[in-house]
């Protein structure tokens, strides 16, 4: 087994093991990683992992990798192969067994969103990841799409005093079976974590704050072809008193709002900031008479995963962590499960105190010994419970 201690941290390039290349993985090899691979020289692939042997044909294309670099097998993948961290691109469900390994050889860890597919398997890979003193970070790529970032911008910017209340659309038509990808018709309460859970985090950055609470109703209507739902109504209180209301809907007979066209809405204290569909619009009547004022969207070299990943990869390198780092996302987690929990009971959350009780009861399970134990450590000797 390749140890950590036989990979070196001089200079800036770190190495990588992409697990899971197909689907959303090939995005990250076409789409986010070239930039920092090919034009920082920043990050350099170590080995790829998939379930599919025809998952590899991109990666190997686009990274020159041989065939002896390409595995189904993740555990011989990270045993033959020195590297500094590992990159978590496979459903949810699967995201704790891949941290798993990825802590067993002393890797650090960036994962797609979110955390884990339940609110206990969120409490194990944070314990697991602080104990080991490892860092992960969580691609929240929609929070960090030039749009959202423009917006935040002028909300934070002071300009237009202060916030009150922000208003969430997104809306789609993928009602019919598979076309947002089959898995996302299989899994329980599909929109929230699949899709809102996005949207949580931009939220809770326009806002400056974590969530208090949190009140959901979610539904599936007759023709969507979910067997999770995939509408909801959200309501959510800020812990600075900012007020957010929110619509999702997968089965939409239009595209209001689709996928990176977002309809966000901040009401402030001097002015209204719209973004709908990329459009950045400033607007106030206080003067007497309406004025719209039309905004730019910052720029910037890279955006949402190929800037997180650089992002990230500076961290590696003694830098500051991204906004989406583990502690930071840990909150995103709460609120989306939160969530889930209000749509399943038809009360409000309080999302701290829900938090706070998952963290404790993971930690007493751990505490309680072998019986939740897999048995297994990684190099520092923690040992990795499920």
């Amino acid at each position: 087994m390749v140890r950590r201690e036989d990979v070196t941290l001089v200079g800036k390039t770190k190495k990588f093991i992409q697990v899971g290349v197909g689907g959303h993985g090939a995005a990250w090899v076409s789409k986010f990683m070239p930039r920092l691979v090919k034009e920082l020289k920043l990050a350099e692939p170590a080995a790829v992992v998939d379930i599919n042997p025809d998952a590899f044909a991109l990666p190997r294309e686009v990274y020159g990798l041989p065939e002896g670099k390409c595995y189904t097998d993740i555990q011989k993948a990270l045993d033959e192969n020195p590297a500094d961290f590992v990159i978590v691109v496979v459903p949810p469900a699967f995201h704790e067994q891949v941290v798993d390994q990825a802590l067993a050889h002393d890797l650090h860890v960036l994962s797609e969103k979110p955390i884990a597919d339940t609110p206990e398997a969120t409490a194990r890979i944070y314990q697991k990841v602080k104990a080991a003193g490892k860092k992960m970070a969580v691609t929240m790529s929609h929070r960090f799409d030039q749009d959202k970032q423009s917006l935040e911008h002028l909300i934070k910017s002071g300009e237009y005093g202060r916030l009150n209340c922000i208003i969430g659309r997104n809306t789609w038509d993928n009602r019919k079976f598979a076309s947002w990808g089959k898995f996302r018709h299989e899994i329980p309460d599909t929109l929230l974590v699949e899709g809102t859970v996005h949207h949580f985090d931009i939220i809770r950055a326009l806002a400056g704050a974590d969530a208090e609470t949190v009140y959901a109703v979610t539904w599936n209507p007759p023709w969507g072809e979910f067997a999770g739902d995939s509408n909801a109504l959200v309501t959510i209180q800020m812990q600075n008193g900012v007020k957010a209301v929110y619509e999702g809907n997968k089965t939409s007979a239009t595209r209001l709002n689709g996928w990176g066209n977002d309809y966000f809405r901040a009401e402030c204290e001097n002015a209204t900031i719209v973004l709908d569909s990329r459009r950045l619009t400033v607007m106030s009547d206080l003067s007497g008479e309406r004025h719209i004022v039309e905004k730019p969207l910052l720029q910037r070299d890279a955006w949402t995963n190929a800037w997180i990943a650089e992002m990230y990869v500076a961290w590696l390198a003694g830098g500051a962590p991204p906004p989406c780092h583990l502690e930071d996302n840990l909150q995103c987690s709460a609120l989306l499960f939160a969530a889930i929990e209000s749509a399943h009971t038809n009360r409000p959350v309080d999302v701290q105190d829900f938090l706070a009780k998952r963290l404790k009861s993971q930690q007493a399970a751990c505490a309680a010994g072998g019986l939740l134990c897999r048995g297994k450590q990684n190099a520092q000797g923690i040992a990795l419970c499920t």
